[in-house]
């Protein structure tokens, strides 16, 4: 069984499928806008101690914040 949790508790290399969002409108429409939306396959490619973490959503690389990740909630795959 996936359990569904938070992207930023992910390692590198790892995928996962957004099922949800937990934020506000205001976030989730910034997401959307990078990509970010349920159904999307998302990688973790690279995530250190500081700084924001490098992901891939279908062809597209990003750098989102910590606290952004955290509330990007994915089933692993």
């Amino acid at each position: 069984m996936n359990m569904v949790v938070p992207l930023i508790e992910l390692r590198p290399g790892e995928r996962g499928v957004v099922v949800n969002i937990a934020g506000g409108s205001g976030l989730r429409s910034r997401l959307y806008a990078m990509g970010i939306a349920p159904g999307v396959i998302i990688r973790i490619l690279e995530k250190h101690q500081f700084g924001p973490v490098v992901v891939e959503a279908g062809n597209t690389r990003l750098a989102v914040g910590k606290g952004m990740t955290a509330k990007i909630l994915v089933r692993k795959v």
